[in-house]
This record gives C-alpha cells, sequence and structure tokens, in this order.
C-alpha cells in the first residue's frame, strides 16, 4: 500500500498513521482523503484561494472586495486576507503576474519586468491576419464608438473582453474615458486604424445602411434593454 502527504492511497483502504507493524494506535481514526488528486468532495465548494483565483481570472475590471464577499458568501474580512495571502505568494514565488489591488478592487496584471515580452508576443503577430472574430469586434467599436465591452458583446452576443485586449495591445483600440452612467470603460479605435485601413478619418468608413436588416430598431432596443 502506498501513501503520500495528502493522504491519497491506492485501493486498499484509508490511510491511519501508525502503531507498531503498521496497526493503528488504539482510539485512532482512520484519515481518509477527500477526493481524487487532492480535489474536494463531489458536490462541494472550492475552498477561498481557488475561488478567488477563478473569479479573478476572468474579471476584465478590478473586482471590489464586497462584491468578492457577497458571490462568494464570506466575511469581507476572510476576503481580506485571502487576497493579501494570494498577493504575497505570487510575489515570493516570482510569477509572471501580480494580483493588485487598484482603484478600489482586485486585478490580475502582467508582472512590470514581464511586459516586454508579452508586448513582444501580441506584436510579432501583427502583420498575420485578423481573425473573424477580431474583425467583427473591430467593426463595432469603429461604428459605434466610443462604446464598452458590455455592449460590444451585447451586439455580438458572446464575450469579447479577451479580443478587445488583443485589438488594444496591437494599437488598433484604445480607452476612451468611462460612461459617465456606468462608469464603464469605453473604447474607441485609433489613428492606427485608420493609417491600416486606408482611410483620413472616421467619416470615410463604408456606410453600413445596405447591409443592416429591415428591423434593426427593434434590435437596437433589445440591446439597449440587455445592456
Amino acid at each position: 500500500m502506498t501513501s503520500d502527504l495528502t493522504g491519497e492511497t491506492d485501493d486498499l483502504g484509508p490511510v491511519v498513521s501508525g502503531g507498531a507493524g503498521g496497526r493503528p494506535p488504539e482510539g485512532a481514526q482512520p484519515v481518509v482523503s477527500g477526493g481524487s488528486g487532492g480535489r474536494p468532495p463531489e458536490g462541494a465548494e472550492p475552498g477561498l484561494r481557488p475561488s478567488l483565483e477563478a473569479i479573478l481570472l476572468v474579471a476584465d475590471e478590478p473586482v471590489p472586495e464586497v462584491v468578492l464577499a457577497q458571490v462568494l458568501e464570506r466575511p469581507r474580512g476572510e476576503i481580506a486576507e485571502g487576497l493579501a495571502a494570494l498577493a504575497e505568494e505570487y510575489t515570493a514565488d516570482g510569477r509572471g503576474f501580480d494580483l493588485r489591488e487598484i482603484a478600489g478592487g482586485w486585478r490580475f496584471y502582467t508582472r512590470e519586468d514581464c511586459a516586454p515580452l508579452v508586448e513582444r508576443f501580441v506584436r510579432d503577430g501583427q502583420e498575420v491576419r485578423l481573425t473573424q472574430a477580431a474583425l467583427e469586434t473591430l467593426a463595432v467599436i469603429a461604428y459605434r464608438q466610443p462604446v464598452s465591452r458590455a455592449r460590444v458583446s451585447a451586439v455580438r452576443g458572446v464575450n469579447c473582453d479577451g479580443v478587445i485586449r488583443t485589438l488594444v495591445l496591437r494599437g488598433l483600440v484604445e480607452d476612451s474615458g468611462t460612461d459617465p452612467d456606468t462608469g464603464a470603460i469605453l473604447y474607441r479605435t485609433t489613428g492606427y486604424f485608420l493609417e491600416r485601413l486606408g482611410v483620413a478619418s472616421l467619416s470615410d468608413l463604408p456606410d453600413l445602411a445596405p447591409f443592416l436588416p429591415d428591423n434593426i430598431e427593434d434590435i437596437e432596443d433589445n440591446e439597449r434593454t440587455r445592456a
């Protein structure tokens, strides 16, 4: 029978730390693993730290502690301690990313000394044709700018956060301030976008009217409702 520090065992039974001859000391209780590979039992929620990591990984803006506390249904103080512990761990381990508290919330960021590598990775594909998703997202921004990520996602029907980040890194889209009503970041196209397209201004973009459906007003009303 084999065992390790996580309490995993073979199929012969639970591991019991022991007395002489491998027999458990009198009154000892068996130690049973919580699940395969150290995972929690089926149906159980993950721990605080993996829960925080999972949420922050998909966040496109800093997430306040109070929001995390509400989602995870835990005390705010416990959330704050968990976030601080994760941030310290990433720094101590020399990870390629940081967990930072900024603008009233927490978010993952590329570590500063790794930024040139990330920029090189993105810009090396500058001359490569944009994907269909990127072209569609760029078109929505070009014709509706300034526009928020939520509105772009509503128009396309899918989450566009990753695509917009790529367009920003490629210099085709830039931050245009925030929406006064929602506080959401707004995006617009850049001068480099016009240069690559070969037009002098946005007024030179092709007219969309011939390509729009007849019920475009109803579609826009539905988008405003969802947004």
